[in-house]
């Protein structure tokens, strides 16, 4: 899987990261903090890294798991 990288002033609103330029559109990805070690959310791009870069706007991560989410507080299944 992908991995896109926010830093930390965005951990919150997930507004900026690093973007692999080969990343295509429908590609899921895992969003991670800088200097954590697990991911903060899991999603699909919406659109590739160089359209999110050159739109600039609009959505480019849609996200279907995120850190505290009802997935997230599930309780482990052995």
């Amino acid at each position: 899987m992908k991995k896109l990288q926010v830093d930390r002033g965005a951990i919150k609103f997930v507004l900026a990261g690093a973007l692999d330029d080969e990343v295509s559109a429908e590609t899921p990805v895992a969003i991670m903090a800088e200097g954590k070690q697990h991911a903060l959310a899991i999603g699909f791009t919406k659109m590739s890294a160089k359209d999110i870069r050159a739109v600039n706007k609009g959505i480019g991560v849609g996200n279907m798991h995120y850190l505290n989410d009802g997935l997230w507080k599930m309780e482990r299944l052995d």
